[in-house]
């Protein structure tokens, strides 16, 4: 791929091919970012709403990605730190709200929980798809795949607690799921931040 021939460097972004796909990753978390929030308050799954957060999450930091293409590598980096920050606050959040609801869980609808799980898991499985290739990227590229991996991952999660949650009759699977995605927000914070930090340590150093 472009910027990664012969000479070891990891891609940076700078490709209309790349540039145009993450446009259309944009648009399409941010719908369902709405879909997911909305029946996530309907069904009164933690799971469902800790997954449209994500949503956002992305849009947002996909956003940042495409405003920082071709920008010094100590600017991109920073913004991959920003977004590690942000995956950071999410798991913490996420986390949070799981444990204050496990004072008293009831029980979300676990047909609306299939039902829109599935779609968003269609379209993750669409993003990951137009970003497969470049998911050895710098750490402003790499984010980005980790956060749609992320999305994919979440998506089958929410499927599974809705099982759970129409085979068990309980909230629990919802809140289980819920607390396994705050876990996968705070492991790629970490992947993120330390890449960056790697980044601009080497960039220091070969400047």
């Amino acid at each position: 791929m472009a910027g990664c021939c012969g000479s070891g460097a990891k891609f940076d972004g700078m490709s209309q091919a790349y540039k145009r796909r993450l446009w259309i990753v944009i648009a399409l978390n941010a719908g369902m970012f709405g879909v997911e929030m909305t029946a996530g308050h309907i069904a009164g799954s933690q799971a469902l709403q800790a997954d449209a957060l994500d949503f956002a999450g992305d849009a947002m930091t996909y956003g940042i990605s495409l405003a920082v293409i071709g920008a010094s590598v100590q600017t991109r980096t920073l913004a991959a730190m920003g977004k590690g920050i942000s995956l950071l606050l999410m798991g913490l959040w996420v986390f949070g709200s799981t444990l204050w609801q496990v004072m008293g869980p009831g029980v979300p609808d676990a047909p609306v929980m299939g039902v829109v799980g599935l779609m968003a898991l269609l379209t993750n499985l669409a993003s990951v798809g137009l970003l497969m290739k470049y998911k050895d990227g710098d750490a402003n590229v790499r984010s980005v795949w980790l956060c749609s991996r992320n999305d994919a991952i979440g998506n089958v999660a929410v499927m599974v607690a809705a099982l759970g949650v129409w085979g068990t009759g309980s909230g629990w699977p919802d809140l289980i799921v819920a607390g396994i995605m705050a876990a996968l927000f705070l492991s790629s914070a970490w992947q993120i931040l330390r890449q960056a930090l790697e980044e601009r340590r080497a960039e220091l150093v070969e400047g």
